[in-house]
Formats: C-alpha cells, structure tokens, sequence
C-alpha cells in the first residue's frame, strides 16, 4: 500500500477509534443509570451494576462500530479538507475511485475485524454479565453446558436440556439435597410449562433416597414452584442479536426440524452476515463531506448531518427487523435493504459533488 494510503488510513482509524469510545462512554452511563433502578438490593449493588454494564461493553462495541466510523471518517475527512490536504491529494492526481477503492477496503478489514468480535467476544461476555445479575438479584447460580442449563435453587440442583422459545423446558431433572448435602431426591420430567406462578411438569418420574432405600413413583403431572421463572431463564439467554454466527445457525436448525418460528433467529443471522457491508458504506458516506469546500463553512453543520445520517442507519436496520417480522418479509430483507439505500445514496452523493 502507498504512504499515503496509509496516512489516511492511520488517521480514520484514530478518529474512529476516539469517536468509538465517545460512544460507548456515553451508551454506558445511560446503561448504568437504567441498571441503578435495580441496584436497590443488598446484593446487587451499584459496584455489581457497573460490573455488569462493564461486561455488556462489547456487545455495544459491535452495535456502535458503523456509527463510530461515520463519525471518525467525518473528523478525519473534515480535517483534511479544511487544512488543504485534500486539495492538494486531488491536484496530484488521486481520483475518487481510487479513494472510493480505499475506503471499501479499509471498511471491510474494520467490518471483518468487528464480526470476529462479535462471534467471540460478545456472546461469552453477554452470557457472563447476564448470569452475574441473575446470580445477585435472585440468588440462582446458573450455569450453561453441554449437558444443558445448570441452576441452583437453595438445596436443589436443577438440569434443563432445552429451552423452548415458548418458555417450556424440555428434559428436567431435579436434584434434592438435605442439610448435609446427602441426595434425597431425585425428579425427571419429560417437559414443563409454566402455569400460575408455577411450573406443571409433565410425565414425572419420582426417586426418593432414605435408609431404609430407594422408591420410584411416576405422576402424569406435579406442580413445581422455583425461584426459577420464565423470566429468569430468558434473561439468561443471549438475544439473538449478540448470539455467534455459529450458534445461530445451529439453532435455527433446530427449530426448523421442530417445526417452529425461526425468523427472529434468521433475520439475526442475515444481519450479522452482512455487517462487515456497513463500516464500507459509512466510510464513503463521510468521504463525500470532504468534497465540500473549507471556504464555504458549515463544519459543525455538516458534522452534524453526518452524525444523523449515521443514526439513521442504526435506528432504520433495527426498523426493518421488526417490520419484517410483522410483515413476513423475507429474512434477508433487513440485512440488505438498509445498506443497499444507504450505499445508493453515498454512491449517488459522490457522484453529484464529483460533477460540481
């Protein structure tokens, strides 16, 4: 690559990278102050609730990254237009295809670096963060396996195969202990649905352990009353937003072999698969700020303008989410749409100042 390549590139990403942690400083103190109307607990304190906030950063990380290019590509284009140093790159003769060809490929490596990111960092820190609040606010420990959902309730040691999207668990097994931790009991139900503030287990086999042995009792069905809530174990589960591309497609999978709606599921995975797209797209866009010129002001307007457009942006591929559940569009829909529009629009943009 060519120094001066490399000099534009240097400086996108210092402008990116401070704008990224202007972002996450500011979505983070919104997320600690939501979170302090829950730090009212002995256990789950202010100090937790900023652990917890900590620990969700790199999910903020991956959903802030385009806005943040934006933003660093608007200073460091603002920059060099109003020092002359882009008048002087296009009196020697750079061309705005070369430019445009610069900054697709520096938003792909940032897109890619982000995705990789996002499929390893977030979802281990999600689900850590998640388990930690739960753990404070309800005293359930709760861990997840291969074997399946691990969670202590008091003397009980609870083991959950599945979780089903409509809040039924699949494969239960419970684990009762006494004073000594001696097991006393032991209860497998083949499913659970939760019904007026409780749990109905279905097609239960009952094992009790005393001296004098072991008994064995089947039941249709048993009510169940736990401190673990349909709630509690949605919050354990990672949204699909935040989920590895891996394990969306597993799951997804899964459902579609049970017959079962995986839209939400798939919608989350054509998003993700088309991220590294938006960081290239939001580059261009604040390449064609700097065709304006210094002498005519309006910095801070256009800065301006290119913050909205990147909000935008973030708020118009969340819209298409939701609409296309609605809708029943098809799943790839709102990951394309919105880059598509936006990437015309830059395209268009560029090509309008290029002829002024």
């Amino acid at each position: 690559m060519s120094i001066l390549f490399r000099y534009v590139a240097r400086e996108v990403l210092m402008a990116s990278l401070l704008a990224l942690l202007a972002l996450l400083s500011l979505f983070s103190f919104f997320d600690f102050i939501a979170e302090l109307s829950d730090a009212h607990s002995a256990t789950y304190t202010p100090l937790i609730a900023s652990l917890f906030v900590a620990m969700n950063m790199p999910g903020r990380i991956y959903e802030l990254m385009p806005l943040a290019v934006l933003i660093g590509g608007l200073f460091a284009w603002n920059r060099f237009s109003l020092s002359s140093e882009f008048s002087v790159m296009r009196t020697a003769g750079l061309a705005t295809s070369t430019l445009v060809g610069w900054m697709l490929f520096l938003g792909l490596l940032i897109g890619s670096s982000t995705l990789l990111f996002g499929e390893y960092v977030t979802p281990v820190s999600a689900r850590a963060a998640q388990q930690l609040k739960i753990r404070a606010t309800s005293g359930v420990v709760a861990k997840d396996f291969a074997s399946g959902l691990w969670a202590k309730d008091g003397r009980t040691f609870i083991n959950i195969r599945e979780l089903r999207p409509d809040s039924s668990l699949v494969g239960v097994h419970l684990y009762e202990f006494d004073a000594d931790f001696n097991l006393k009991l032991m209860r497998r139900a083949e499913r659970a649905q939760w019904q007026d503030g409780r749990w109905m287990l279905h097609q239960v086999t009952q094992t009790v352990i005393n001296e004098t042995g072991t008994s064995t009792a089947r039941e249709p069905d048993r009510a169940w009353t736990s401190a673990v809530t349909p709630d509690l174990l949605a919050v354990l589960m990672v949204v699909p937003e935040r989920m590895a591309i891996s394990a969306l497609y597993a799951y997804i999978r899964h459902l579609d072999e049970n017959l079962q709606d995986s839209r939400r599921y798939s919608i989350a995975l054509w998003v993700k698969l088309a991220y590294p797209m938006a960081a290239p797209v939001m580059l261009i866009l604040a390449l064609v700020f700097a065709y304006h010129p210094p002498r005519h002001g309006g910095t801070g307007g256009r800065l301006l303008a290119g913050i909205l457009i990147g909000l935008g942006f973030h708020l118009s591929s969340r819209l298409a989410g939701q609409i296309a559940l609605l809708e029943r569009w098809p799943t790839i829909a709102p990951a394309l749409v919105p880059i598509l529009v936006f990437g015309l629009a830059a395209f268009v943009a560029l090509w309008w100042v290029e002829r002024r």
